[in-house]
This record gives structure tokens, C-alpha cells and sequence, in this order.
């Protein structure tokens, strides 16, 4: 009789070849996906408007660095050096661009298509291709700073009164002269389609949320809980300020947002999809930035690993309200000062040097618990305390139940973020401004914790 051949065997040949023809079939749709959107990019490039709306003046231009930041290839453009990009959201009222009211509406004071209005958000994005990191500086727009022909205000006042270059200008300056080299305004109506054109956003939302404005139509009701939102419903959640942090809890949901786009559109199909989310987005949106160097910062986006998307927050505390007549946000100049050389510097390779030297002593640690496990906060803070964390202390509960624990770099830094991870042996990294506005580092302890816990007893 003849030798049986095993039919494991059999299959290898037959999986090797199935596993190639994969591969091809990945790489031959990967081809025609590029070429399919430069010729779209090309196509948008030569014949639509403009994406820059605004006529800057010779000195407004002069605002922004007037050096190449992208080279195109055989390929798609790619980024050639780190780049600023600031980023302003508008929200312009009709009354506030001298529309008479119309008796019709009953009061009813629209949003406009305009982008000569306060700046409702600022963000200072930072796309740096030689450490393959992507900053992003939320900048509260009560910040108490100094703009040109206004004395010292509110920098969210500097848009309506000089554009994108006074707002360059202001952020610049409270940044310690960093350079802007790009900018982007977009409004209400752009943010809504873009989220629209994303396919919506999946976030949890900490609180109910309640408010009525009939002057705006602004209807805000929201239960507590994991919710896919679209993009008028997205605007609601960002625009909700009536809560202990104010407009900082505005920040902090801005950024949960950005994050939770950048784990559900930041991918490769999203670049495919660039030319026709910039139909839909373009008469909403002023920039400098050309179609060739937006999806040059976009395809940087799509690379880059999550752990290096990192969200930050210009140090700073509430004013006193017996001080100023207006609420503000008071900038720290210290610790801007070190979030700048440590992020933004314009030579990356001296962040290391820049940064002070780690202390476990230093740091203040707020702990918040998701699990609802009694003793789960006090036993983490314990276990800081030996390992020679002092200014250890357990805030409010976090809402949003986690699977993983969340070590989060709430002013910045790292390092001590990194080094509290090694202590613990367990959770993630993250540099966000999501934690308590008090601490240094925020853990948020998820189920992870009990693994641990479990494996240990």
C-alpha cells in the first residue's frame, strides 16, 4: 500500500498560495486606492475654488511661515519637516454680522455661513514627521492674554477683530513666539458635515445633559451613557457649558471627541474618502493650507500609532470672580514655558534636556475609579504611597466604565506618567487633558485593575 500523505500537509502548499494571492490582492487595491485619490486630489485641485476664502493682506501673510511643508512623490505628498497648523472653530450669529432681525422667526437668531465671528475653539495642531508625533494644544478661548489693538482680553476676541493673523499672532505670543505656519478656520455648519461625512462618532457621555435656547433653536438633552452621535448632535455636546468646569469642560469633551474620531476615521480609507468629504466641507472651511499639504497632513494622520497622538492643554486656573469682572482662564507661564520646550520647540532634539528631572515626589496623583469595587481607589493610592508617591489623593469616581486603565499625563508629563504605569504593572499611557484639573497625573482605574488584583491574591 501506498504512503499516506497527511492532509495538513496537503493544505500547506494550497494556504502558502491562497496567503499570496492575499497579499497581491491587498496590494494591487492599495495601488489603485492611491491612484484613485490623487487623480480625485488633482481633480479637486484644478477645478474648484480656493480653500483659502480670506484675503489676507501682504502683512497677514506674512503671519505664517511661507516655506514648503509638504513634497509630493510618485505617490501622495508627504510632509518634509514639523509643522504648526492652528485651528479655529467659528460659531457667527446673524445679529452679530448686522443682519436685522426677522420678525417671522420669533426671535430666532440663526448661524450663518461667516467665518468673522469669536473663535468658539482653538487648537494648535503639531505634525511632527522626525519623532512621529501629532500634538494637539487645545487653547480655552477664555484665555486672559495680551492681542494686539484690543489690550489684554480674551483671545477667542481676536478672530473677530483681525482674522486669522491676529489669532496666529495672540496664540504665538502666549505660546512664547512659536511659529504658526499654517491656519484653518471652519464653522459651525463645516464641523457638522465633516462628522456627517465621517460617518458620526461613537462617545460616552458623562452626564445628563440638559439645556433650552430658543433664540438659537439649541435643544441639548442627553441621557448618561455610550452614544453614537451625528454631526448636529456632536455640536450639542461640545456646546454644552453648563456644568462646575465651564468652559474647560468644553475642552475636556473636545478632546474626548477628538480621540474618539481618531480611533474609529483615522485610517486608510479615510484618505480615499478626502476629496469627497472637501465637496461636502469646502464652503465651510478658510485655510492657507493647499489641497496638495492637506492631504499631506492627513496621510501623516493615518500613520501615526494612537500612543503618539497626544492632547494637551495650555496650563492655567480660573479666575477669581471677586478679581475680574468677566470669567477667565488664567494661563500658567511656568508651565507653558515647559510644555513648550518639551513639545512645541521649534528643535525637537532638545525636549530631553529641557525636561526637569523626575521626582516621584513632585507629582500630584488623583485617582478615579470606574469599576465601582469598593476599596479599588485606596488600594492603588497605598500601593503609590510605598512606592514613594506622596501627594497621592482619590477624586470623583470617573462614569464611564473602563475595560483598561487609564494613566493620564494630565499636565503633560510623560515620563511621570510612564513611570507610575512600571509601578503598577498594568493600564495605558495617555497625554490628554481629560483627568482631574488639579493633578499632575489622573488614573482612572478599569477592570484591568481586578485581573491584576485576582492573579496577585
Amino acid at each position: 500500500m501506498g504512503q499516506k500523505t497527511s492532509p495538513s500537509l496537503m493544505s500547506q502548499p494550497a494556504k502558502a498560495n491562497h496567503l499570496r494571492w492575499l497579499w497581491l490582492g491587498f496590494g494591487l487595491t492599495g495601488i489603485a486606492m492611491l491612484s484613485a485619490t490623487a487623480g480625485a486630489l488633482l481633480a479637486v485641485s484644478l477645478s474648484t475654488k480656493p480653500l483659502m476664502q480670506a484675503q489676507l493682506s501682504a502683512e497677514e501673510a506674512a503671519v505664517f511661515s511661507q516655506g514648503d511643508i509638504s513634497t509630493t512623490n510618485l505617490r501622495l505628498p508627504e510632509l518634509t519637516r514639523p509643522v504648526n497648523i492652528l485651528v479655529l472653530g467659528i460659531k457667527v450669529l446673524s445679529s452679530e454680522i448686522g443682519e436685522a432681525p426677522n420678525p417671522a422667526n420669533n426671535g430666532y437668531d440663526p448661524v450663518v455661513n461667516s467665518f468673522e465671528g469669536l473663535s468658539d475653539t482653538m487648537l494648535l495642531l503639531r505634525f511632527n514627521p522626525q519623532t512621529q508625533k501629532l500634538i494637539v494644544l487645545s487653547v480655552p478661548r477664555d484665555t486672559r492674554t495680551l492681542v494686539e489693538g484690543l489690550g489684554v482680553t480674551k483671545i477667542n476676541a481676536a478672530n473677530a477683530s483681525g482674522g486669522p493673523a491676529l489669532s496666529a499672532r495672540a496664540v504665538s505670543n502666549l505660546l512664547g513666539g512659536i511659529r504658526i505656519d499654517r491656519y484653518v478656520r471652519i464653522n459651525v455648519q463645516g464641523v457638522e458635515k465633516l462628522i456627517d461625512a465621517l460617518g458620526g462618532v461613537t462617545v460616552f457621555v458623562p452626564q445628563e445633559m440638559k439645556y433650552k435656547d430658543d433664540t438659537q433653536h439649541l435643544y441639548i438633552d442627553f441621557k448618561p451613557g455610550k452614544q453614537h452621535l451625528n454631526g448636529p448632535q456632536v455640536q450639542n455636546f461640545l456646546r454644552f457649558r453648563y456644568d462646575k468646569l465651564g468652559d474647560i469642560g468644553r475642552v475636556q469633551r473636545q478632546q474626548m471627541v477628538m480621540r474618539a474620531l481618531v480611533e474609529q476615521a483615522l485610517n486608510p480609507a479615510t484618505l480615499g474618502k478626502v476629496p469627497q468629504i472637501l465637496s461636502v466641507v469646502q464652503s465651510h472651511i478658510d485655510t492657507n493650507l493647499t489641497v496638495e499639504e492637506l492631504v499631506a497632513l492627513v496621510g501623516f494622520g493615518v500613520k501615526t500609532n494612537r500612543s503618539n497622538i497626544q492632547m494637551l492643554m495650555v496650563p492655567g486656573d480660573f479666575s477669581d470672580a471677586a478679581q475680574f469682572e468677566a470669567s477667565y482662564w488664567l494661563p500658567n507661564r511656568r508651565g507653558i514655558e515647559r510644555m513648550v520646550s518639551q513639545y512645541l520647540d521649534s528643535d525637537d532634539s532638545n525636549n530631553k534636556k529641557n525636561r526637569r528631572a523626575f521626582d516621584p515626589s513632585d507629582l500630584r496623583i488623583a485617582i478615579q475609579d470606574s469599576t465601582g469595587q469598593p476599596g479599588a481607589a485606596e488600594a492603588i493610592a497605598d500601593k503609590l504611597k510605598q512606592a514613594g508617591y506622596r501627594d497621592v489623593y482619590i477624586a470623583d469616581a470617573w462614569v464611564e466604565p473602563l475595560s483598561e486603565t487609564r494613566i493620564v499625563a494630565q499636565q503633560g508629563d510623560d515620563e511621570g506618567a510612564k513611570a507610575i504605569h512600571q509601578s503598577l504593572g498594568f493600564g495605558e499611557v495617555r497625554v490628554e487633558s481629560t483627568g482631574n484639573l488639579r493633578s499632575d497625573i489622573t488614573i482612572k482605574i478599569g477592570k484591568d485593575w481586578l485581573q491584576k488584583k485576582n492573579l496577585s491574591n
